[in-house]
């Protein structure tokens, strides 16, 4: 198995609701929505879409209940300190959680953290330390 991912699925609470944060709140632009699945163009990285949390634990055969950190987080790193501000406020004004406001992080990079509507937690960062990152924008 290669260390790739070929797209991360969202399991939520409330599709319409959803939508509304990713489209309205951060910009994203739906590609295909099939009413028990939404995915979003991509912009030439993972496609990352999502199902309603009880059909996708039951695609997958697990529980569709949880509470708490999973151990997932999604990184999104960026070219600048300021892009890292403006996408946390434009979660904090779509409806997340600002779980760590942005600032200087103590290994020299720069960012914050938001859950969205169902808790899934983004990682926003930015740093000037190495040349092949994988920004997202």
């Amino acid at each position: 198995m290669k260390a790739h991912v070929s797209s991360i699925l969202l399991g939520v609470r409330d599709m319409d609701r959803s939508k509304r944060f990713y489209t309205e709140g951060l910009g994203w632009k739906v590609e295909q929505d099939y009413g028990v699945s939404v995915f979003f163009v991509s912009d030439g990285g993972s496609l990352v879409g999502f199902y309603g949390r009880e059909g996708l634990a039951s695609e997958v055969g697990a529980s569709p209940e949880g509470s708490g950190f999973s151990g997932l987080v999604l990184k999104y790193v960026v070219r600048s300190e300021a892009r890292v501000d403006e996408i946390i406020a434009e979660a904090e004004k779509a409806g997340a959680t600002i779980l760590k406001p942005a600032a200087n992080k103590p290994w020299g990079g720069y960012g914050g953290s938001f859950a969205d509507l169902d808790g899934y937690i983004w990682d926003i960062g930015y740093s000037a330390q190495g040349k092949d990152q994988p920004y997202a924008e």
